[in-house]
């Protein structure tokens, strides 16, 4: 059995916590842990269902927009 090792990072939202379709748009809004995916290995939070249904439609694509803009997005 195992912790984790030295990845505690690995089970932490992505986007600190912040709803990743909302950060893919360019802005920030609460993520909601009842409303979330894994994909790669990593954790996204969602802020709604409706919010999810979008996220689920291209995720790849807004991870990707989602990165682009994360950290600066927080500023």
């Amino acid at each position: 059995m195992t912790n984790g090792g030295n990845m505690p990072s690995r089970f932490a939202p992505a986007y600190g916590g912040y709803c990743a379709w909302a950060v893919a748009q360019g802005y920030l809004a609460k993520g909601d842990p009842q409303h979330w995916t894994i994909r790669g290995d990593r954790l996204y939070l969602n802020y709604s269902q409706s919010i999810q249904d979008r996220w689920l439609k291209n995720p790849d694509g807004f991870i990707q927009q989602a990165n682009a803009n994360w950290p600066e997005v927080l500023e």
